[in-house]
């Protein structure tokens, strides 16, 4: 009987893999379009490298988040919920109202929510820096602009 030959399976371990950092203009982009290009860069899933189980994505930095934009009539329909866990503690907020009091919060939670939901899933999350203006604190870094291909 020949032996067979078995091929290993790559797994790229954290501290071997290079993350990068980039820039991303939020202006004018769709909330739920540009959240999931953003949740796919955390994760590493466009490197070859991915390992599911492994941190393998790249840092990025997002500015002018308070410029985003969402279709259709979800600004005024969108609920974003909270509860308190306390009767009656029960707090909802429409996207219009968030956008301009937290526009941070309304990318932050779009883009949580295509993340794992595990200790790996808010480690990634970590790696999300979201300023309201055009400018950030992470010029040593370098950060390399990106272009996201989102359709408007």
């Amino acid at each position: 009987m020949a032996a067979k030959s078995v091929s290993k399976s790559f797994m790229a371990k954290e501290n071997e893999v290079n993350k990068k950092w980039f820039l991303v203009d939020a202006a004018g982009q769709v909330v739920g379009r540009l959240a999931s290009e953003i949740a796919t860069r955390l994760r590493g899933k466009h490197k070859p490298i991915y390992t599911p189980h492994n941190d393998t994505g790249d840092f990025i930095v997002v500015v002018n988040v308070d410029q985003v934009k969402f279709t259709g009539r979800k600004l005024d329909q969108k609920l974003y919920t909270r509860y308190s866990g306390f009767i009656g503690g029960l707090k909802q907020t429409t996207a219009k109202v968030m956008l301009e009091t937290k526009p941070r919060e309304v990318l932050m939670h779009a883009v949580r929510g295509m993340l794992p939901k595990n200790s790996l899933g808010r480690r990634q999350l970590k790696k999300l820096k979201v300023y309201t203006g055009g400018e950030h604190p992470h010029a040593a870094q370098k950060p390399e602009l990106l272009e996201l291909h989102t359709n408007n």
